[in-house]
């Protein structure tokens, strides 16, 4: 591995989500700070969208580090389970005693009791439901019950989705009209702006770095801008391509990464943008698409 080779204690571009990493770009932070201000003011049920890769789940788990203490907080990673298995799941992390076995009824009076004693003694319990896209249409009941759990002045719990766009199609089904009539706040997630790359890459470099020394300018303005256009400011691909670009330098016995391992990284990972040559597009810009091999001439 090539740790040793850049002076790192861990490697910088895991696709794990870890919030050491976490790289409060305009999205994420507008996100967070969307969250944060909600869940800070009462309301009951909170919405984030975003695309793939483009980090719902760090921005999920830094949520939950930055409420730790202030509240009492949930998650469930997984939510496609039939409907009183997600309200089971509830119950296990709010780590309550249900008899066996649980009748529906009794699981609601226990997560309703709960959640009273907590409210009582002035704390918020948040629940954060991530890859909600995934929920079963027979499950959405089980949200809309959680959602109804409030007193006369406040709502016992708070819950927040985070899931892909197929999250505001199942939303906007009529049949649960009433669900989507709940959200209060809703955020969208997308890719970072890619003048954003560079400093992405040297953010996760320092911290990642074994001491004051290491050197984070590993990547040459040239490789970051390639990075930045064949990632399209999605950071899982940002961390997919400087990893293979740190390995190719490290087989180069390189401490820089140039554009040209760029190239050969972006040859090896689906999903991303490939750089049209330099004089393809030149001549796209003064020849008609016929002329430049790309169709037949009219």
């Amino acid at each position: 591995m090539y740790l040793g080779h850049f002076s790192l204690r861990e490697a910088p571009f895991s696709i794990t989500p870890d919030t050491d990493f976490f790289f409060a770009h305009e999205g994420a932070q507008a996100s967070l700070n969307m969250l944060l201000v909600a869940l800070r003011s009462g309301e009951g049920f909170l919405k984030v969208v975003g695309e793939l890769g483009c980090g719902k789940t760090v921005l999920c788990r830094q949520l939950l580090k930055t409420l730790q203490g202030e509240c009492v907080t949930a998650y469930i990673p997984n939510p496609n389970m039939g409907p009183d298995d997600l309200l089971l799941a509830l119950v296990g992390e709010l780590r309550l005693t249900i008899a066996t076995p649980p009748q529906r009824h009794q699981i609601m009076a226990a997560l309703n009791q709960c959640l009273l004693e907590h409210a009582a003694q002035g704390r918020r319990v948040v629940v954060c439901i991530d890859e909600a896209q995934a929920i079963p249409m027979r499950t959405v009941e089980s949200l809309r019950l959680l959602s109804n759990l409030e007193t006369e002045k406040r709502k016992l719990l708070q819950l927040v989705l985070l899931g892909q766009p197929d999250l505001d199609d199942k939303l906007a089904r009529p049949e649960i009209r009433q669900l989507l009539q709940r959200i209060t706040f809703s955020e969208y997630l997308g890719p970072m702006q890619k003048q954003r790359v560079p400093a992405y890459l040297v953010h996760r470099l320092r911290h990642a770095a074994l001491n004051a020394n290491t050197d984070t300018a590993l990547f040459t303005p040239a490789a970051a801008r390639a990075i930045a256009h064949a990632s399209g400011g999605v950071p899982r691909l940002v961390n997919i391509l400087a990893h293979k670009c740190l390995m190719l330098a490290y087989g180069e016995d390189t401490h820089r990464v140039t554009r040209a391992h760029v190239r050969l990284a972006t040859r090896d990972t689906p999903g991303v943008v490939a750089r049209m040559p330099w004089w393809r597009r030149a001549l796209s810009l003064v020849l008609p698409p016929w002329r430049q091999g790309q169709g037949e001439a009219p």
